[in-house]
């Protein structure tokens, strides 16, 4: 679970009175394996890491339990949240709106990006997050003229208080007439640049009020930049990136995100398109791909070699029968242990097959000499016997060989953290 904070500190600050006091509140919390904070300048992560096995929702529930006790003594002005119920895989998906009118701005499709589309994916089952990258974020902006505060005798931080308290809206209370009521409101948000120049700063010697125009000029600016986003060497876009939820089928998610695309499409302004940066099914589906080759080319390996030496069909035909069986069969104790089949578990899979080719041609080829030899002696005994004995007599050294694989890969297996994970 990761604990992350905005304050414009350096970092020397932000380890002292942000990282420090959530390190040393997260270190008491149930199930924690490990905490780790690190301070940037203007930025504060603190990464809680738990025991193998914690349900995430658990965890997060309990990181916000405890990160509630050191909230109240953080300095003002701090910005905390926990990041999305994601792992650093969940980068699924990726697109760019792209423009081909030319008629909108980066500011524009920002706007589109946060207000329109992003609001759109988040609600897709299985996406945790909707990561903006690029473009401008619109803002208001005041830009003072020193030498009229200092005429003025006004200083900096009572025209971003006059601005801050002027974006405001308050309720007032009943006012009866004829026996009808009448809800008394004050709206002050704010809604064009002309209503912050209006705010008043204070009042002169002749009790004239002093505005936020007389001191200064307030613009509509997208100079603000969150990320840049070069798409095939065309220029500045904006792009999102899709996160999926943790424990998520990638697979699904990526289909509904595309179905979710293509149902909003209608909705984005003349000219603008969704384009696909980055798709994780494609990888999902060559490696499935990869596997049904692999399996493919090893039972026709396997046939043909039968063949060539014993020129028996159905002797063939067993290895095709019992390979993908095998196959299958691996993907109940996958199921019982809560592994995915991903990169790494189909590719370990396609270098099993191999292993278990060995055995099933020593074992045919046993039992196809031994059926011979039967034939020779006049088939004096049930043909049934003469295949069990004839596994029985190549059964135990095949295993004890496939065994030997398997033990040689133990201590791989003994490995914790991500290393453990991973193998």
């Amino acid at each position: 679970v990761i604990i992350y904070s905005r304050w414009d500190r350096s970092p020397d600050i932000l380890e002292d009175q942000v990282t420090y006091p959530i390190v040393t509140a997260m270190l008491g919390a149930p199930r924690v394996k490990d905490v780790r904070g690190f301070s940037d300048f203007g930025f504060s992560y603190v990464y809680v890491i738990f025991e193998e096995g914690t349900d995430i929702y658990w965890a997060r529930s309990r990181t916000m339990e405890f990160l509630s006790a050191v909230l109240p003594k953080l300095p003002q002005g701090v910005n905390t949240e926990i990041g999305p119920d994601a792992t650093g895989l969940g980068w699924v998906f990726q697109y760019v709106l792209l423009d081909e009118s030319g008629t909108h701005s980066l500011a524009e499709l920002r706007s589109v990006q946060d207000w329109f589309l992003r609001y759109h994916l988040k609600a897709v089952p299985g996406v945790a997050e909707v990561a903006p990258l690029g473009g401008f974020v619109r803002q208001y902006q005041v830009n003072v003229d020193p030498n009229r505060l200092q005429a003025l005798n006004i200083p900096i931080n009572q025209v971003a208080d006059a601005v801050r308290a002027g974006n405001n809206d308050v309720g007032g209370r009943l006012v009866e007439f004829s026996g009808a009521e009448y809800m008394v409101r004050g709206r002050g948000y704010v809604r064009s640049t002309a209503d912050i120049e209006q705010i008043v700063l204070a009042a002169n010697e002749s009790g004239v009020p002093v505005r936020v125009g007389d001191v200064g000029t307030v613009t509509l600016g997208p100079d603000i930049r969150r990320g840049v986003a070069d798409w095939n060497g065309t220029g500045d876009v904006v792009s999102g990136i899709v996160v999926m939820r943790q424990g998520e089928n990638a697979l699904d998610v990526i289909e509904r995100v595309k179905a979710k695309l293509r149902e909003i499409e209608p909705g984005l302004p003349k000219g603008v398109k969704v384009v696909t940066a980055y798709d994780r099914s494609d990888l999902i589906t060559r490696s499935i791909d990869t596997l049904k080759r692999t399996l493919t080319e090893e039972l026709i390996v396997v046939s043909l070699v039968i063949l060539l030496f014993l020129w028996h069909v159905p002797s063939a035909l067993i290895p095709i029968l019992t390979i993908p069986i095998a196959i299958l069969i691996s993907f109940i104790p996958m199921y019982g242990m809560g592994i995915t089949s991903n990169i790494m578990s189909l590719g370990g899979i396609a270098i099993a097959i191999g292993a278990m080719v060995d055995a099933a041609i020593v074992v045919v080829e046993q039992t196809h000499k031994k059926l011979e030899e039967w034939e020779r002696e006049g088939r004096k005994a049930d043909y049934r016997e003469v295949v069990i004995s004839a596994v029985k007599e190549v059964g135990g050294p095949s295993f004890f060989a496939l065994l030997v694989i398997a033990v040689s890969f133990l201590p791989v297996l003994t490995h914790e953290s991500q290393e453990g994970r991973l193998f």
